[in-house]
This record gives C-alpha cells, structure tokens and sequence, in this order.
C-alpha cells in the first residue's frame, strides 16, 4: 500500500480531517471545509455558505473560496509526497483566480491533476531539481454552474 494512501484516508475519515484541520489548518475547520473524495488522481473539497464565510456583497468571500480550492490540491500534493521514497518538499509558489459568479450556496471544489503532481514529485527525485506544475480547481455551486477557477503552481524539490 503506497503511504500517500495514509492521508487519502486521513482526509475522507470526519473525525480524523477535524482534528487535522483543528491542529494545521484551523481556518479551514472554523469555515466548514469537507474532503468529500480523494483518490491518486482527483480531489473534491466543500465549504459551506455560512455566515463566517460571507462577504458584505452576499456571496462567499474569496478568501474562503481559495482555501477550500488550495485544499483540492494540496491534498493531492502531501499524499504524492508521503507516497515518495525519500523526503521532498513542497510549497505553493503562485495562485491565480477567475470568479465567473457569486457563490452564493454550497460549493464544491474539484481538482483532476493527482498524475501531474505525482510526475512532479518523481521528477525533482529523479533530477534532484526542483519541479513546478501547475494545478486546476473548479469550484462549482449546487445548480452545477462554475463559480470560480483556481490554478495554483506547486513547487517540488528534495529535502537537504
């Protein structure tokens, strides 16, 4: 059983996720961030329309929105990290945005590019460079209608 199969677990057991969120990401806990799937390759996260996560404009705050799309990804990145056979880092280095509608009702956030980060993490091992890619998330409202886009660039390189 590969390792990263650690945190997939991790991250679709309630209880455990809540604890995690409570010790490393307590912001995504007091928003109300779920991992509803995860697997190698794609990822789905919710968040809540909620009084916390709202902004004077009736909508959900972009801040909130971010968090629960960096999840979608970065959920993907820790578990293709454990999966490596040596210890790699990883941050995010760049985040871009498109908000095409008002969030205005639950949202689910869903990222496809597991096999892409997972050839990064190969990569920086291989080379001993670092590696970037560039990953998607797709935040769509309960209708089915994209609310916003996210694309944020991984960077992968070994620990010294």
């Amino acid at each position: 059983m590969p390792k990263g199969d650690y945190i997939r677990k991790m991250a679709t057991n309630k209880w455990k996720m809540k604890l995690f969120m409570l010790q490393h990401l307590p912001l995504g806990f007091i928003v109300g961030l779920k991992v509803l799937q995860v697997d190698e390759n794609s990822c789905q996260v919710s968040i809540p329309y909620k009084y916390i996560n709202k902004n004077p404009f009736k909508s959900m705050y972009f801040a909130a929105q971010s968090m629960a799309a960096e999840l979608s990804t970065g959920l993907l990145a820790m578990a293709a990290v454990q999966d490596a056979d040596i210890p790699v880092s990883m941050l995010v280095l760049k985040m871009k945005s498109d908000f095409t509608k008002k969030a205005a009702t639950h949202t689910i956030f869903n990222c496809s590019d597991g096999n892409e980060i997972l050839q990064a993490v190969k990569q920086a091992i291989a080379t001993g460079e670092g590696q970037t890619v560039s990953t998607k998330s797709i935040g769509k409202d309960k209708s089915g209608d994209i609310v916003s886009e996210f694309e944020f660039t991984w960077t992968f390189k070994i620990k010294k």
